[in-house]
């Protein structure tokens, strides 16, 4: 296989890419691959788009030299993001990564309204196309060459966890329809007579802005600080609940600093009869085996629980079982119950999902009047939290 071997040949310990050389060798062999590719491509189709007056090709061939410029920014990108932190920088440059895609999306939507305007001046003054088959053969061509490159950056992008080499397999992927979208318009208007080359390149133009417009989505995500995937989410709590003495998670929250370079805190909860020392030895494992795994650097909060008082722990389940009934995705932590003479206090987080629809004080109302059904004697001190994360709770 053709991606095999370019790895294999500029890529050294290309099995190893948690490294950071390696993610960048691989960075550099996308965008080297994709420069070649594209001046090819571009220099093709701006000659047939020359030879036969075609507005929709030329278009076509400077979508392709806008590519040879993102992958060149991509280069950029990964090398900057390699840079080791520094004083200034203490969680590294990482993002300098989604700051090339960024950029990169942001040329390609320039390019794209570029274009936009010299199709709709086509629509206006229609000029005639001279139609050849050694063009449409020659477009054909470059369309297999765009597939093979969308599915060669797909590939490296995956094996690296780069969201830039996968836009960049998506825009590629796009440029394999919009080639194909001016083929079908020549051999359209050679047969009937309509003159769609000006509708098409609007078309291809309109194709590149939303293109570009959905990867500077996709870049802002990140950097703007996007929840973290739920099945990384998912992983980390499962990995957790497996060390014996844990009893439940909660408020997890990741801090993406670029691919490869996450931060993470999180509560968990242990027995307070449990020796703390035993305790903080374990939290002292879990984090240390988090990192060696995931590279993912860990803080956690202990959060000790009451399990020797079966009429807390009866509490906490009939508390907990109240507040699934208002909404299932509802749950509560950090229960304490304080007896007084003539009320009990039920002192205790809830967290909420987003979205969800009822105001603050309306849900300790209804937290209150669920637990009042229990006790008339219990006054609920509740504190109304945000999921940071899709952490489910056993």
């Amino acid at each position: 296989m053709i991606t095999d071997l370019l790895v294999k040949l500029f890529v050294k310990d290309c099995e190893s890419t948690e490294n950071k050389e390696v993610r960048t060798a691989y960075g550099k062999l996308g965008g080297g691959v994709g420069i070649v590719c594209n001046l090819i491509l571009f220099a093709t189709k701006i000659i047939a788009g020359t030879l036969s007056g075609s507005v929709s090709v030329t278009a076509d061939a400077v979508n392709n030299l806008s590519d040879a410029s993102s992958s060149i920014m991509s280069i950029i990108g990964f090398k900057l993001a390699s840079k080791p932190a520094d004083a200034d920088h203490p969680y590294g440059h990482a993002r300098y990564e989604y700051l090339s895609g960024l950029m990169v999306a942001l040329f390609i939507m320039l390019i794209g309204f570029e274009l936009l305007k010299s199709s709709v001046g086509k629509i206006i003054e229609p000029t005639a196309v001279a139609f050849s088959w050694v063009t449409v053969a020659v477009l054909s061509a470059t369309v297999f060459v765009k597939l093979w490159l969308s599915l060669f950056n797909k590939n490296i992008g995956k094996r690296i966890n780069s969201s830039t080499l996968i836009a960049t397999a998506a825009d590629a992927r796009n440029d394999v329809i919009a080639t194909s979208a001016v083929i079908i318009s020549m051999i359209v208007s050679k047969y009937t007579n309509l003159e769609l080359d000006g509708y098409v390149g609007a078309a291809v133009a309109l194709f590149i802005l939303y293109s570009g417009f959905g990867l500077v989505r996709d870049t802002l995500d990140p950097i703007l600080g996007h929840a973290p995937d739920p099945g990384f989410v998912e992983e980390i709590r499962k990995k957790i609940m497996s060390y014996p003495g844990v009893l439940g998670t909660h408020d997890l929250m990741v801090h993406d600093y670029g691919p490869g370079c996450q931060f993470a805190s999180v509560h968990v909860e242990v027995a307070a009869e449990d020796d703390v020392i035993e305790m903080h030895d374990m939290i002292d494992n879990i984090e240390r085996e988090l990192s060696a795994e995931y590279g993912l650097h860990l803080v956690i909060h202990m959060d000790p629980i009451v399990t020797s008082d079966e009429k807390v722990n009866a509490v906490r389940l009939q508390l907990a079982d109240a507040v699934a009934k208002i909404d299932k995705e509802l749950t509560i932590h950090d229960l304490r119950v304080v007896v007084g003479p003539t009320h009990t206090n039920l002192v205790f987080d809830c967290v909420v999902p987003h979205g969800f629809k009822m105001s603050n004080s309306d849900l300790r109302e209804k937290i209150s009047a669920s637990a009042k059904s229990i006790d008339k004697n219990y006054i609920c001190v509740v504190t109304i939290e945000s999921s940071y994360a899709a952490l489910p709770r056993e």
